[in-house]
């Protein structure tokens, strides 16, 4: 019997030298990668931006991306307003310390009085086209789309404000407050700090087992772009804004008065009995 042994290949060393080449090419063009972009991700807009605090405490909400995601998921768009990209942030504050902050929920007791309103040039927005002017005042309407219930939107929309005349902030300063008295409806302030009351503060009182409202606040600017003052119509009634449609509202206004939207924010309020 013959046994007969295979010679060792001759290839073994050069595949392996030509995978180890491989290798070193790879890790070596990774390392290129990382030099010349070092952090990939900064090349993405961030759609969870946060800005700093005002000299009054209050801080900006999420960045413009972020704000239309929210209005989006809690179906203000497209059922309130019609799709925009907003151009500026809005703080709302009520005296009681609490905030808008884009889907919280605030206890009814908390909104007896109007709240302030702080208007804040989005640092994105210079590429932003948009009829925003820093020598413009702009209009707050704040509705609810879910008057008396979400379920049973008769009211809907139930209008509970609108204010004209708010100036836009400095980067540092807070802009002027809106009125705020035990009733919300203070107008010798309104008339002193240059804002217009269309129609009264309405604090919000959602119905007992209504569950949870939606209370929109828009930010409009003039279509125009004028920084004269605005000669608004006021609705016939609160409830459909005077419509006598259901689910009308602040769309149907804005349009009528040459409005458009460039800022929004939200909170949720609900009847302790439920």
């Amino acid at each position: 019997m013959r046994l007969s042994v295979d010679p060792p290949s001759t290839h073994g060393p050069k595949r392996a030298w030509a995978s180890t080449s491989l290798l070193v090419s790879l890790l070596f063009g990774v390392g290129l990668l990382q030099l010349l972009f070092p952090r990939a991700e900064a090349l993405v807009a961030p759609t969870e931006q946060h800005f700093l605090s005002n000299d009054n405490g209050a801080v900006a909400p999420k960045s413009i991306l972020g704000v239309r995601a929210e209005l989006i998921k809690a179906e203000i768009i497209p059922t309130v307003i019609d799709d925009f990209l907003p151009s500026l942030t809005v703080n709302i504050t009520w005296l009681s310390d609490e905030t808008a902050n884009l889907g919280n929920t605030v206890k009814p007791k908390k909104l007896k009085k109007a709240p302030s309103i702080h208007l804040n040039d989005e640092p994105t927005s210079a590429s932003v086209m948009s009829p925003c002017k820093s020598n413009m005042t702009y209009v707050l309407a704040m509705t609810d789309p879910d008057a008396p219930s979400r379920d049973n939107p008769e009211w809907a929309e139930f209008c509970h404000w609108i204010v004209a005349g708010i100036p836009l902030s400095s980067p540092d300063a807070s802009c002027v407050e809106s009125p705020s008295s035990a009733d919300g409806r203070a107008h010798a302030e309104t008339a002193a700090s240059g804002l217009k009351e269309i129609m009264e503060y309405y604090p919000p009182g959602p119905p007992p087992k209504t569950w949870k409202h939606r209370y929109v606040f828009i930010i409009f600017a003039p279509t125009n772009s004028t920084s004269q003052p605005l000669d608004l119509t006021k609705p016939r009634d609160r409830k459909n804004w005077g419509t006598g449609e259901e689910r009308h509202g602040v769309r149907q206004w804005a349009k009528e008065n040459g409005l458009t939207p460039v800022a929004a924010n939200f909170i949720y309020s609900q009847n302790k009995k439920q």
